[in-house]
C-alpha cells in the first residue's frame, strides 16, 4: 500500500536552533531550506509514496518548495511539532480515510530514495518507525492503514514510540537515520553525500543525484 507523509517545517528563519553558526547569521534561514528541499527532492522521488504534505508555519515563506511536487498547507492553530503532524494527518484521512500516514522529518539532506522505499516495504502497512542514528529520535513514523498516527515527537521519541505499539524498523537505512539538529550532525551527512541544494548551499561540489 502506498504512503501519504506529513512533513513539518517552521519559519526557515526560526528553523534548526541548534544549528545556528554552522553557517553565517544571514545565511542560517537558506541552510534550512536547503535541508528540506533535498529531502523532499528524495520523498517524492520514492517508490511508494503517493502524497506528500508540507506543513508550514509559513506557507508564503517555503512556497520555492512547492516547486518539488509536494502540497503545502499552513499549520492548524496549534504551533507544536505533534500538532503538525496531527494536522497533516486530519486533512490526508479527510480524503482517504483508510490511508497509510507517515510523519518525517524535514532535516534529512544525504537521503536517497532507496532508504525510504526500503522502509516503507519493510513496515508492510504495520504502525511501524525509524529511530535516528543515536537510537533516541524518530525520523520516520508510519501508521497502519486507517489507523492513528500518534506522533510522540520530541526527546526520547524512539523509546515512546516503541512503548507505544510501534515496531522499529532494523534495516541500516543510514540515509534515513541521519537528521541534522547539530553541527556534529551536519558534519556527518555531509560525510555520507548531501543532495545538490545543500551542497549548493555550503560551497560543496555537485551534490548527490535524487
Amino acid at each position: 500500500m502506498d504512503v501519504d507523509l506529513v512533513v513539518p517545517m517552521k519559519h526557515p528563519r526560526d528553523g534548526k536552533s541548534r544549528l545556528r553558526g554552522a553557517v553565517a547569521a544571514d545565511r542560517h534561514a537558506g541552510l534550512v531550506l536547503a535541508l528540506a528541499a533535498d529531502t523532499l527532492a528524495a520523498v517524492v522521488s520514492a517508490g511508494r509514496v503517493r502524497r506528500v504534505l508540507l506543513v508550514a508555519a509559513d506557507p508564503l515563506a517555503v512556497a520555492e518548495l512547492g516547486e518539488l511536487g509536494v502540497e503545502i498547507v499552513a499549520e492548524s492553530g496549534e504551533r507544536t511539532l505533534n500538532a503538525a503532524f496531527r494536522h497533516g494527518e486530519a486533512l490526508l484521512k479527510a480524503d482517504d480515510p483508510g490511508a497509510v500516514v507517515g510523519a518525517l522529518q524535514a532535516d534529512l539532506p544525504a537521503l536517497r530514495a532507496g532508504d525510504l522505499t526500503a522502509a516503507l516495504t519493510e513496515a508492510a502497512g504495520r504502525r511501524a518507525f525509524v529511530a535516528d542514528r543515536q537510537g533516541t529520535g524518530t525520523t520516520l513514523l508510519l501508521s497502519a492503514p486507517g489507523e492513528p498516527l500518534a506522533p510522540d515527537f520530541g526527546p526520547g521519541s524512539a523509546r515512546k514510540h516503541a512503548a507505544s505499539g510501534a515496531i522499529p524498523l532494523g534495516q541500516a537505512l543510514p540515509t534515513l537515520r541521519s537528521d541534522v539538529d547539530t553541527p556534529d550532525d551536519l558534519a556527518h551527512v555531509r560525510a555520507l553525500g548531501v543532495g545538490k541544494h545543500t551542497a549548493a548551499h555550503l560551497g560543496e561540489p555537485d551534490g548527490i543525484p535524487r
